[in-house]
């Protein structure tokens, strides 16, 4: 799955050897084992038999996407969009094309890769005659079902990761300050770029509270944190499988830090919970820097949105106001949203932007003194986290 780091050693040699720049170039990514390309690699090298069938077209790859057309269409479609191809680590965002000296460098075979269309496509039909119109990665169609369609709009999803987007318009930017170059939807059928970054461990936080028992279900959490005014210092980096977005240290494993003879249950849970919207603000804060474009509003949803606790400390400590929605299903919905003006049952964009509801906003209620200290302990923790698993010789 996407946790998997088994190839991080080959991610490591890859930026040794001075390869980081050109794939960041090419596709808008860091060098990481987050995404495909090392994985695909790997199994290249390691199950028996695997790369010669590779090369005549008998072993095909593409994400869940392409499996779910592959499974639908009876075998008959082989095909991605923009979206997903961006996550692979092999696809140019420049050309919109799979890139062959990338394909060279990870020694994948191009018979394997799906074709690529535009997210608004007729890809192909079921065997009732079905049209399959829209196709999205996850974080991009949840961009679109937010409706965030203007450059500087930005959504995040809370998931068992938190993943940030911000639309940037029709013409790529570099990303810098450890952020990513994405491909989003764009209603023209066309295509528009996002900056992205992918925050590792966000629910999974909370399901790691109930694995040891602190809690029993996740809205407990919620209810935890707000029996107190603060976690007394107490802070989680949640840095269980290294760090995302704007970090991207492999290295880090998670540090629970700020403990005192005082510190219970209580501050544990809320320290949890708050690592959210810490490492998301990092996210934001970098991409506001990268991008020049201001940030009016944070849209949020995914599981973990419900947290209302959660909603209102990111409207605090990102210090910009928090909007979600009715509707918190906006990857599903997004990718509705596509398959329907695919399909001609919104002739709009407009007619979209109309149907998004706000369910409940969050505005920021935390002084900037407050928010500024919060951040620096929030800093020093993070520093001690990270590069945990490198020993000096």
């Amino acid at each position: 799955m996407w946790q998997c780091r088994r190839t991080a050693d080959r991610c490591g040699q890859l930026k040794a050897h001075g390869k980081a720049e050109i794939v960041h170039d090419k596709t808008g990514l860091v060098i990481d084992a987050y995404f495909s390309a090392t994985k695909i690699q790997w199994l290249l090298e390691n199950v028996p038999g695997i790369r010669e069938r590779a090369e005549r077209g008998e072993i095909l790859f593409c994400n869940v996407d392409g499996w779910l057309l592959w499974k639908l269409t009876d075998g008959r479609v082989h095909a991605t969009d923009f979206s997903n191809a961006s996550r692979t680590m092999l696809f140019n965002i420049n050309t919109l094309d799979w890139d062959d000296e990338l394909l060279r460098l990870f020694d994948i075979p191009r018979s394997m890769l799906p074709a690529v269309y535009p997210s608004i496509n007729t890809f192909g039909y079921t065997e009732d005659g079905i049209p399959i119109a829209g196709v999205a990665g996850d974080q991009q169609a949840a961009l679109f079902g937010q409706a965030c369609y203007q450059p500087g709009m930005t959504k995040v999803t809370y998931g068992t990761g938190a993943f940030v987007l911000m639309n940037i318009g029709k013409k790529p930017v570099k990303a810098v300050n450890g952020l990513l170059t994405t491909v989003a939807c764009s209603p023209d059928g066309k295509v528009a770029y996002a900056l992205e970054g992918s925050v590792f461990i966000a629910g999974a936080a909370i399901q790691w509270l109930q694995d040891l028992g602190l809690i029993k279900e996740p809205e407990e959490s919620e209810r935890l944190a707000m029996e107190i005014k603060d976690t007394g210092g107490v802070y989680l980096v949640p840095a269980f499988v290294g760090l995302g977005a704007p970090h991207w240290d492999m290295y880090a494993r998670g540090m629970l830090i700020g403990l005192t003879r005082g510190s219970g249950k209580a501050q544990i849970v809320r320290a949890a919970v708050e690592s959210i919207p810490y490492q998301v603000t990092d996210v934001l804060e970098a991409m506001v820097a990268s991008s020049g474009l201001r940030l009016a509003e944070i849209r949020v949803d995914g599981g973990a949105a419900t947290n209302d606790f959660l909603a209102q400390f990111q409207a605090d400590i990102a210090g910009v106001e928090v909007s979600r929605p009715k509707m918190l299903e906006t990857t599903a919905l997004g990718a509705a949203y596509l398959a329907g003006l695919g399909i001609g049952f919104w002739r709009s964009v407009q007619e979209i932007e109309a149907l998004r509801e706000v369910g409940q906003q969050f505005p920021p209620c935390m002084g900037a003194t407050e928010r500024q200290a919060l951040r620096r302990g929030w800093a020093r923790a993070l520093e001690r986290a990270r590069g945990w698993l490198i020993v000096e010789e």
